[in-house]
Formats: C-alpha cells, structure tokens, sequence
C-alpha cells in the first residue's frame, strides 16, 4: 500500500469535512434557497464520500481479499481486514448511498437531507479517517 497516496487522500478529507462545517447553514430552509451553498456542500459530501471509498479500494487492491463489485462493498472489505468497525462500515455504506444521488440524480437532492448530514454525520468520516489512520500508525 502506498501510504503517501493514502495520507494524501485523508488531508483531502479533512479539508471537504472543514469546508462543510464552515459553509453549511445553520438552518436546512437557508440551505434550500441557496444554490451556491448547495453547489458547495454537495460537491464537498459527494467528495467526501469519493475520497473514503478510494482509500478502501486502494488497500484492499493491497490485500489479498477479493475484489468488492460495488463502492459499498468496499467498505465491508475493510470491516473484514480489520480496518473498520461495523458501526463505521455501515455508516460509510449509507453514505455512499449519498453519493450516488448526489452524481446521478442531482435535482432530486433532498436538501433536509443534505442539511442533516452535514449536521449530524459529518463525524462519520472523522471516524473512518481515524479508523484508517490507526491501522496505518500500527504497520
């Protein structure tokens, strides 16, 4: 595994999970009329979402586990090397669910939703960076 590439990618992540804490409102009905704060959180979780799942293909296309079929089954990948929690597997599993939306069917965002993740799941990702970054530091 090459861990710059990782490392690299985790202070991307932390970066996207700042720049949703410091531009989501405080309010989901300020965020519903907002098209530039919209543009700017969902592209911020949208790659959020993008850097976690790259970092788990890059260390399981590390391992010897076998290949996940979907981004979503990265994750699980991961629970089974050791990596992550159930709780965070499942976390991040849903947010991929996020992102999927959030890329292929944009008009259809709900921005309560949206409002509610960068609320109350934005430590999701702070989780799964220190889940990483913890077995990273054990190697």
């Amino acid at each position: 595994m090459d861990r710059e590439i990782i490392v690299e990618k985790l202070e991307a992540l932390r970066y996207c999970v700042q720049r949703l804490r410091t531009k989501c409102p405080e309010g989901a009905e300020a965020l519903q009329h907002d098209a530039d704060i919209q543009d700017i959180v969902a592209m911020n979780l949208a790659r959020a979402v993008q850097l976690c799942v790259d970092i788990a293909t890059h260390i399981v296309a590390d391992s010897s586990a076998p290949a996940p079929n979907t981004m979503a089954e990265s994750f699980g990948v991961l629970r089974q090397l050791g990596y992550l929690s159930e709780e965070i597997t499942n976390n991040m599993k849903k947010a991929v669910g996020f992102r999927n939306i959030a890329v292929h069917a944009y008009d259809n965002i709900d921005w309560n939703v949206v409002h509610e993740i960068c609320s109350h799941r934005l430590a999701d990702f702070e989780q799964f960076a220190a889940a990483i970054q913890w077995v990273m530091d054990k190697e």
